[in-house]
């Protein structure tokens, strides 16, 4: 199993993704399988198509981490948000990260942020696109290397707070 994370563009518009990426037949599949069948309010995983009646492979959960907070801000999860992870998870099959002969032994589980102020449906597609594919490659380069975990330990930082100097 390939554990996955990246964070792309900035402000409102930016795109956080976390992604497992393993086989149907081991806990990557069960996660998927239980995901899918037990929702919960505000949080509703659904498979990530490219086109209608055309999910993207492997076959991808979309998994939110913020509940829709208007009609708009669902609009940005299930339109631009959905086609990037699934245009994303395309572009780790046609760059070889997930092997294109394994795609129906495979599945994904990308869990997105949308920040509920995101106004710009053409830079949340791009930024979630480039973080879902991103996420994946470092999901199966192992990254980040202990290395780069060790040095950050000491001022973690993030778009909401960075940890005072020691």
């Amino acid at each position: 199993m390939q554990i996955g994370e990246s964070f792309v563009g900035d402000g409102v518009n930016a795109a956080h993704i976390n992604t497992v990426n393993g086989a149907r037949s081991g806990p990557a599949g069960a996660a998927w399988a239980t995901a899918l069948a037990s929702p919960s309010a505000g949080h509703v995983p659904f498979v990530a198509v490219l086109a209608p009646s055309v999910p993207v492979k492997p076959m991808t959960l979309f998994v939110t981490k913020a509940a829709p907070a208007s009609d708009a801000h669902g609009t940005l999860i299930w339109g631009p948000a959905q086609a990037g992870v699934a245009a994303g998870v395309a572009d780790a099959v046609a760059d070889g990260t997930i092997a294109a002969d394994a795609v129906d032994e495979q599945v994904v589980i990308a869990a997105v942020w949308v920040n509920p102020g995101a106004d710009d449906a053409d830079a949340v597609y791009r930024n979630n696109r480039e973080a879902t594919a991103t996420a994946l490659r470092n999901g199966a380069a192992g990254l980040p290397a202990v290395a780069d975990v060790l040095a950050a330990r000491d001022r973690p930082a993030n778009p909401f707070y960075t940890a005072p100097a020691s």
